[in-house]
């Protein structure tokens, strides 16, 4: 059984020996045992184990430790090193005894094994201490795990105990590569003892042979330690890269080592001076030689800058060369300008080359003047325009053209194409298109060669931009009103304008019984509209109009009806403004505006009504001559309606209805506003919804409550929709009053409160009928009766009993206490 189990376990099925392997077992797990012996008649009693057994595998004493060496010797220590033993024997090595053995030559003294270690050794190391120069020693190790002590390691010497010399040796790497600006650690191993004297010299790659010692500074520093020298580099520079030796020195020889030191970074300046391999008056080509130090990475790119001679800012122009040749375009011609030159390799851009100051200009002129060109094959948004090339071509040969025109009417030259246009052998044409019909254009021409444009041509002959054309078709004339002396007259454009814009028309009208036709005015009119005015009254007139283009008049288009002059009737007609259609929705404290444009002749009287009624006090009636608004400022709930608009003349009369809605906050919430208890610690609230819902549906209603004894009032619900609550979370036995305010989109109505307080508690019920009611005594004039008090007291306690009797026979009872009665 487990030392903390109660109940045995049997283990075997049969046993005919005296011993046995218990099986199973739980690792860690301590366990007591016993055996009972078994014969024919039974079963004896039971012999148990006395100490707990850890279940576990054998423990032994470690292996002994192995490869035990000698390191440093001096007159009175040796420095010991082991490596740990292969097997620990089941459990981990605590420590280590280190024990040593003087030799004793002349066999006065005992030789024995004696510890060295005053107290354990953790590591695999120990500098043995107090011993006496020139006394010869052994030294051995052992183990110790919880079985305890190893056998003996193998044993080192025997050894004189003396001060050991040995020449200098250095263990250092022989390449290093950083990136500029990190910090270098250069390490060295040193041996050698005597300790010996060190010396750092650095070299250049290029000159190996030329040593010179390293001087220390804040950027370069040396740090020795018992058995190293650091170099230490601070914020490592292209300048570092070099051949680094150490040297060291005692009285037993000498010894150097040497590592080769890479500090990669930002490349060197180019190679000087920047050549000017061609200038213009608009662009440069500059070249220059690579850099001789590339930082130790390969330049991937060139960065050009440039600034003008005169300025400190400097401009980016490219970083995109790869080659040591750039040309740098968008010069102005006359500025003298300064370039530089930064060579870029992975880690960065290096220092910059600048150029000698240089002035952008043409060493050749830029090309003569054209002949004045001729224009051909005109269309309505066409022309051909035809030249030859310049006489005097500048000293460089003609690269292109660049086309210009104009209108006549206007003083802006605008360019043609976006290329320039390409020299021709037998003179140069270009077909302008886009252009307006029937506008006027002049055109030139500036040849183009490696200096610049030249001066631009004479400008050709005016030509318009039309198709051949005729004389238009005739317009569709309408008359659209008239009065006793006067007639408006709209038509539409021909259908045909001959090929020719339309310049202007000629109106002409005829007098009923003359043959003549009457021009209105002696000039074209631009327009397609006129009052023909000045007409006799009661006479009867014809009317036709004809369109003007460049080819001339064209044929008449005429009014069919002959239309009398007097006044005429037009019935009245009602149009709403654009912001106002058949129903309009304000919000409360808003600005009701009903503008309606109101025409007829003669000019009709108009009336405003609301829900056929007079219009509120607040509405104001604002006219002018072609309509009529009507404002209410500040509007209320009170305000909404159907609004009515009547428009009167001769001709008749017109009706126009508008429904305003006023949106507003709603009403208070209906009454009656109820309360009632659920529960120790809730009440269900009732209330019906508002009489006015401002117009806008109820969204949610906000409830909140407060004690009878306080005044602050706090919200118990953010969304209630239906007609009914129940509050969580009051107090029993606290007085509440509750108050409830209905919200819609416009906003929250005005609350109602409680007309009473409700105390919280569970629902309250009538009792149960009283128990076992008894006659105990019985007089000539009394009776004693008891009884007990009911099951349930109906949630609140018993305040009094009523006890009621008839006599036999009747059917009624009559209450025979009149005094409360608790008993």
């Amino acid at each position: 059984r487990t030392i903390d189990g109660k109940a045995w376990t049997k283990v075997n099925a049969n046993c005919g020996s005296t011993s046995f392997v218990v099986p199973d077992l739980i690792s860690g797990q301590e366990y007591f045992f016993r055996v009972r012996a078994e014969n024919r008649f039974g079963v004896g009693p039971p012999a148990e184990t006395i100490q707990r057994t850890t279940a576990r595998d054998p423990i032994h004493p470690p292996d002994p430790p192995i490869k035990l060496k000698i390191g440093l010797v001096t007159k009175n220590t040796v420095s010991l090193t082991w490596k740990p033993p292969k097997n620990d024997g089941g459990a981990p090595v605590t420590h280590y005894n280190v024990e040593c053995l003087r030799w004793d030559r002349t066999g006065e003294v005992k030789e024995t094994w004696k510890q060295c270690n005053r107290r354990d050794v953790e590591e695999t190391k120990f500098t043995v201490e107090d011993l006496v120069e020139g006394g010869e020693y052994e030294f051995r190790v052992k183990a110790v795990n919880i079985a305890g002590p190893s056998r003996p390691s193998a044993t080192v010497g025997p050894l004189v105990v003396k001060d050991q010399t040995c020449p200098p040796s250095i263990e250092l790497k022989e390449f290093m590569e950083v990136e500029e600006g990190t910090d270098v650690n250069i390490m060295a191993k040193i041996k050698g003892v005597p300790f010996p004297t060190l010396t750092w010299l650095k070299a250049s790659p290029k000159k190996p042979d030329d040593k010179n010692p390293v001087l220390y500074d804040q950027h370069v520093n040396k740090i020795v330690g018992e058995d190293s020298c650091t170099l230490l580099i601070q914020q490592s520079r292209r300048s570092d890269t070099g051949l680094y030796t150490i040297t060291a020195v005692n009285n037993l020889g000498t010894a150097s080592k040497e590592m080769r030191l890479n500090v990669l970074g930002r490349p060197g300046p180019p190679v000087g001076p920047i050549k000017f391999e061609s200038i213009l008056a608009d662009k440069m080509t500059i070249s220059w030689l690579p850099p001789l130090d590339d930082g130790g990475s390969k330049i991937t790119n060139y960065v050009i800058e440039k600034k003008e001679a005169n300025r400190r800012t400097w401009v980016p122009v490219t970083n995109e060369p790869k080659e040591c040749l750039f040309t740098i375009p968008k010069l102005m011609e006359g500025h003298e300008y300064v370039f530089r030159i930064m060579a870029q390799n992975k880690y960065g851009i290096g220092e910059p080359l600048d150029s000698e100051p240089e002035t952008a200009r043409n060493l050749f002129t830029v090309p003569g003047p054209c002949d004045k060109p001729t224009v051909s094959s005109i269309t309505r948004d066409s022309m051909t325009v035809n030249w030859e090339e310049p006489e005097h071509d500048g000293g460089s040969p003609i690269t292109g053209y660049w086309l210009e025109r104009k209108e006549t009417t206007g003083k802006r030259w605008t360019r043609v194409n976006r290329d320039p246009i390409k020299p021709m052998a037998l003179g140069v044409s270009y077909k302008v298109t886009g252009l307006i019909e029937g506008s006027e254009y002049q055109f030139r021409v500036s040849a183009i060669n490696a200096a610049g444009v030249g001066p631009p041509s004479m400008p050709s002959d005016p030509a318009i931009a039309r198709d051949p054309i005729a004389p238009p078709g005739p317009p569709i004339p309408k008359v659209t009103d008239w009065t006793k002396s006067s007639v408006d007259l709209e038509w539409a454009p021909p259908l045909k304008d001959g090929g020719s814009r339309i310049t202007g028309y000629i109106v002409e009208y005829k007098e009923e019984g003359k043959e003549e036709w009457e021009k209105v005015k002696d000039k074209e009119i631009r327009g397609t509209k006129f009052v023909v005015a000045g007409l006799k009254e009661g006479c009867f007139y014809k009317f036709r109009v004809r369109a003007v283009n460049a080819a001339g008049i064209g044929e008449p288009g005429e009014v069919t009806d002959i239309i009398e002059m007097k006044d005429r009737i037009v019935a009245p007609d009602i149009n709403l403004d654009a912001s106002v259609r058949d129903r309009i929705v304000v919000h409360a404290g808003g600005v009701i505006r009903i503008i309606a444009y109101v025409s007829g002749k003669p000019a009709p009287t108009v009336t405003w009504s609301r829900d056929e009624r007079a219009l509120p006090e607040e509405a104001k009636i604002e006219e002018t001559a072609i309509s009529s608004s009507l404002v209410i400022k500040n509007c209320k709930r009170s305000h909404q309606g159907v609004y009515t608009l009547l428009a009167k003349n001769a001709g008749g009369e017109r009706k126009k209805t508008i429904i305003v809605d006023v949106l507003d906050v709603p009403g208070p919430v209906g009454m009656p506003f109820l309360t009632e208890n659920l529960t120790n610690d809730s009440c269900k609230l009732t209330w019906f919804t508002p009489e006015d819902d401002g117009g806008s549906p109820i969204t949610n209603y906000i409830i909140e409550k407060r004690e009878s004894d306080h005044r602050a009032w706090t919200p118990v619900s953010y969304t209630v929709t239906r007609q009914n609550a129940t509050v969580q979370g009051l107090t029993e036995g606290k007085a509440y009053f509750f108050r409830i305010a209905a919200e819609n989109i416009i906003g929250m109505g005005p609350f109602t409160e409680t007309t009473k307080e409700i105390i919280i508690r569970d629902p309250i019920t009538v009792p149960d009928r009283p128990e076992d009611l008894e006659v105990k005594a019985v007089t000539k004039n009394s009776v004693t009766l008891t009884w007990n008090p009911p099951k349930y007291n109906g949630g609140s306690d018993i305040t009094m009993y009523v006890l009621e009797s008839r006599l036999i026979g009747k059917e009624k009872f009559h209450r025979v206490t009149k005094e409360k009665m608790l008993d």
